[in-house]
């Protein structure tokens, strides 16, 4: 668990799955990450992410808001993607519903990940990707202070589809 003035991160539980569904299958929040979520892909991508535990002690958590306890997004760490430039580096990851986008919490909620990172990781940089059409999420990034170093083509979207072109952008340890 991570604990910022606003936030806390936490592994999801069964409680979490409708406002995490309810993001993952918003056509405007996934617009530039990939198809909506069927009801029974949201749990199959809750699953992965507490696997990630398991297996790296890892995983993207629920973001929510310490003041009431709404679920806000999901954030965190895991392995680079496979047949990627980020195979097996550090990937950090965010996503927030769209009722919460412009308040802050994405930065806020990335900033302690990668606090976390530096401080339990011995990885010499923290990686991220995302489509070259996401505007929002590459002006993330660079805040976090991390920076472009590659153009790829994502094979999980097919030849010519408009999120295949992406970037990768990475911060290295302070």
């Amino acid at each position: 668990m991570i604990e910022t003035a606003r936030l806390l991160l936490r592994s999801p539980k069964p409680r979490d799955f409708e406002a995490l569904h309810a993001m993952w299958s918003d056509p405007e929040v996934m617009r530039d990450l990939g198809p909506v979520k069927s009801t029974a892909h949201s749990r199959a991508t809750i699953a992965r992410h507490l696997g990630y535990g398991d297996s790296h002690g890892l995983g993207f958590q629920v973001v929510e808001r310490r003041a009431d306890g709404v679920v806000l997004g999901f954030c965190g760490l895991k392995p680079g993607a496979p047949d990627t430039p980020i195979e097996g580096e550090l990937e950090i990851g965010w996503m927030f519903a769209r009722s919460h986008w412009g308040q802050g919490y994405a930065r806020e909620a990335a900033i302690a990940s990668l606090g976390w990172a530096w401080r339990h990781r011995a990885e010499p940089r923290v990686v991220a990707i995302t489509s070259a059409c996401n505007l929002a999420s590459r002006a993330l990034m660079e805040r976090l202070g991390m920076t472009w170093f590659t153009d790829f083509e994502h094979p999980v979207h097919p030849e010519g589809h408009r999120l295949r072109p992406t970037v990768a952008f990475a911060i290295r340890r302070p």
